[in-house]
């Protein structure tokens, strides 16, 4: 393949930065070195792919901001998962073009539900350099490499078409490598590698099933991680149930919801915004959980997770109802309108949220109490998003997933507050 001198050059110092970095004590001196030789490279070349990139990290690394670890692991994760994807995707292999790939043909395997084989090379090639480098420095921290390679894939999914993709991939897993290296979470491997194996099956399946799209596959598959390892395989499952429920009712009366111009977008299939929306809170609360311990983040949880399923069903059945209410002037709007409420959508979010709270229930999460308390919080929750909806996002002010958003905090902070309270 194709391999362009000045990308060729500005990859094999990145790489060499990796050994370079740790073995030089002078965290300032060594960045104007790289800055310096980063700077040749581009006015021989004047190609700014990865010179640029890999100069802004290297200036974090030189001000202090990050730690050798985070710098020379987040160098190992995205040089080498980048190499490792171009050879997958077929492109030139170190070519400063990034085409944009939303429009073009099916890859092979694509068109039936087959992962592209670039993202399964960057996201193998990307977890072995960062443990690899991670073995290097002498560090134990395989989790928050696992997490910042998940990231890293994660944003390749959702920036493919933008020419600062690089960029921001590699800010998003160097960030991402100092938040979890700096909570300090200690994880046995094989606990790792089977939280990994379930997240990612989980993720395949949805995909393949039509459910996510690749963004949708990777959220899901790095939140599915972080419920398990941090907090344990039980908080998994409840979300499991969660988007079985929200799949199943979305596919409810598909053809009589697109007739009236109702139906979930893109078919239904979920991607990182709908993931994060509704799973955001709940990811939040494991870790939260997982540093202090402290049971207030189970109700937390299960109030987040509560809302997002009542939310969905409520939406999803409602609108198949009768003509809906605006929840917050009682007129009669069409099936469809943010705000619009019926009984039947209500009825359905009680049902919803109060089968999660069962869930948690039967697999020892919440006691008797506490499933009362979900089953309301759901509620609450998913009339704070019809009155978001009604509101804000009727007027543009706010767009789906920040009314998803608002919702699940809404529906967690109920459950909180009632718990301390």
């Amino acid at each position: 393949m194709t391999m362009q001198p000045g990308v060729l050059l500005a990859s094999l110092l990145g790489l060499a930065c990796i050994v370079l970095a740790p073995a030089l004590q002078a965290p300032v001196v060594f960045s104007l070195l790289v800055i310096l030789a980063f700077g040749l490279i581009f006015l021989v070349y004047a190609e700014p792919y990865p010179s640029l990139p890999i100069v802004v990290l290297t200036i974090l690394y030189g001000t202090g901001v990050i730690p050798v670890f985070v710098y020379a692991v987040t160098l190992g994760i995205m040089i080498t998962g980048e190499l490792a994807f171009r050879l997958g995707e077929g492109e030139p292999l170190l070519s400063q073009q990034r085409p944009a790939r939303r429009i073009r043909p099916a890859r092979d395997g694509e068109a039936d539900g087959a992962v592209p084989r670039g993202y399964i090379f960057f996201t193998i090639t990307a977890l072995v350099s960062g443990l690899l480098v991670m073995g290097y420095l002498g560090r134990a921290a395989a989790l928050a490499v696992v997490i910042a390679a998940i990231v890293g894939v994660l944003l390749k999914a959702i920036m493919e078409d933008r020419e600062d993709a690089f960029l921001v991939e590699m800010l998003g897993v160097a960030m991402t490598l100092y938040l979890f290296d700096d909570l300090n979470i200690m994880v046995d491997t094989t606990h790792l590698l089977a939280a990994g194996i379930v997240a990612f099956s989980f993720g395949y399946f949805s995909y393949r099933l039509k459910a996510a799209d690749l963004s949708g596959l990777f959220s899901g598959a790095l939140i599915g991680i972080i419920l398990i390892i941090i907090a344990d395989l039980r908080w998994f499952l409840i979300m499991l149930v969660f988007f079985i429920i929200g799949s199943a009712c979305t596919r409810y009366k598909f053809e009589y919801k697109t007739e009236i111009g109702v139906e979930e977008a893109h078919g239904g299939v979920r991607g990182y915004r709908n993931v994060f929306s509704n799973g955001i809170v709940g990811a939040a609360a494991a870790v939260l959980y997982g540093v202090t311990g402290h049971p207030m983040f189970i109700a937390l949880f299960l109030g987040s997770v509560a809302t997002a399923a009542g939310d969905t069903v409520a939406s999803e059945i409602g609108v198949t109802g009768k003509t809906p209410y605006l929840i917050t002037t009682f007129e009669r709007v069409r099936a469809g309108t943010n705000g619009g409420v019926t009984m039947v959508g209500e009825a359905a979010a009680l049902i919803a949220s109060f089968c999660i709270a069962l869930v948690a229930y039967l697999l020892g999460v919440a006691d008797p109490t506490m499933v009362a308390v979900v089953t309301v919080a759901g509620l609450v929750g998913t009339n704070v998003d019809s009155v978001v909806g009604a509101l804000f996002e009727n007027r543009g002010l706010i767009g789906n997933a920040g009314t998803n958003l608002t919702a699940t905090l809404s529906g967690g902070l109920f459950a909180l507050l009632f718990f301390i309270f």
